[in-house]
């Protein structure tokens, strides 16, 4: 894997991977130190909430790197390995956010399109004491209890197989909350119809200002 240089790999292998209620694992110090300033440096100026495709935002720099090793055949490969489900196969939806809402967060479980999440996180500290704080949740009703609570710290890694009782979500939470996800869907007309239900958030986004 000395294809990627940005992501470490022996991080993500050696996270625990967890089966209850889902299928998910939680890692943390999975960029390597001597990148963390360049990401932070080359992390995309967007001035919209929301997520972003790729598409949409100019990528520079060592976060287009990282870009391209999360998309890569290579890190899919690595996290078949893991989960035990072929991912190499499955197209691959990447979006980014700066700046979140309150509206965000709600409790979902993902649509069925959706094979695998996953979320990495880019910012330096965090402060709010549960607001913006991924939940790992038992049904899609309540935060509490929850069986694992994701700090959005730089570094740190959340991946989950979708499945039908595949519940998170997070506390509202308004201000700067770097992140960048990326989606393993079924197939490619799925992938196509995201981008477009995307960028047509964004549009009606850019008119009505919500």
């Amino acid at each position: 894997m000395s294809s990627l240089s940005i992501l470490d790999v022996d991080a993500v292998r050696a996270a625990p991977l967890a089966h209850d209620p889902y299928h998910y694992f939680l890692g943390r110090q999975v960029l390597r130190p001597d990148a963390i300033d360049a990401l932070k440096r080359d992390f995309p100026a967007i001035a919209k909430p929301g997520y972003l495709t790729v598409d949409e935002v100019q990528l520079t720099g060592r976060f287009k790197d990282l870009i391209d090793e999360l998309e890569s055949d290579a890190f899919s490969q690595v996290l078949s390995e893991k989960f035990g489900i072929d991912l190499v196969s499955c197209p691959r939806l990447t979006t980014i956010m700066r700046r979140s809402q309150p509206k965000y967060g709600a409790i979902h479980t993902d649509g069925p399109s959706k094979v695998m999440t996953l979320l990495v996180y880019m910012n330096d500290e965090w402060d709010a004491p549960e607001a913006g704080r991924l939940r790992v949740l038992y049904d899609g009703e309540r935060f509490e209890p929850y069986a694992v609570e994701v700090p959005p710290t730089m570094g740190t890694m959340f991946a989950f197989l979708r499945a039908d009782n595949s519940w998170h979500g997070h506390r509202p939470f308004e201000g700067e909350r770097r992140v960048v996800q990326v989606a393993w869907v079924k197939d490619a007309a799925e992938l196509e119809r995201k981008r477009k239900r995307n960028r047509t958030a964004q549009f009606l986004k850019g008119i009505f200002g919500r």
